[in-house]
């Protein structure tokens, strides 16, 4: 018989925040003992996260706003204009990336890897930025990514 559980996240259960590349990024939930992980990612107007691919599968759930999601398929390249409820599905090793060309936050649920959650958390900075990531933070995020399997291919 299987069994079901219901996390609910009380007021006092401050999700963990982190800002990555000018996107703030909160965890929801990590599963013990899995590698579920679900973060709730904000994209200010004009941000993007470069192109790049990594070994596990993510699913992004639109909630507010719309983001551009860039993705290369067996058919070549797809772009998809995703608005709240969309779910798009990025599989293992295909090169993604996506951009808020909107004037209004866009916001997303991601189910990540162990890998790509402990990426942030170690990468990610606690203060929002205060201006766009320079070519330093860009280079440094580039070889950081490398070390949890995290190809970047294009900043």
């Amino acid at each position: 018989m299987m069994s079901n559980s219901f996390v609910k996240m009380h007021a006092s259960d401050e999700a963990k925040r982190f800002f990555v590349l000018g996107d703030r990024v909160e965890r929801r939930l990590r599963l013990s003992g899995t590698w579920l992980n679900i973060f709730d990612v904000t994209v200010p107007p004009g941000s993007r996260t470069p192109r790049h691919a990594h070994a596990s599968p993510e699913v992004f759930r639109i909630i507010e706003g719309s983001l551009t999601i860039w993705r290369r398929t067996d058919n070549g390249p797809e772009e998809i204009e995703a608005k709240p409820g969309d779910i798009v599905t990025i599989a293992p090793f295909v090169v993604h990336g996506y951009a808020n060309r909107s004037t209004v936050p866009a916001v997303f649920s991601a189910v990540v890897d162990r890998e790509m959650a402990e990426f942030i958390e170690a990468e990610g900075t606690t203060e929002p930025p205060k201006a766009s990531p320079s070519a330093e933070t860009i280079a440094r995020m580039t070889a950081a990514a490398n070390a949890y399997g995290i190809t970047i291919l294009a900043a």
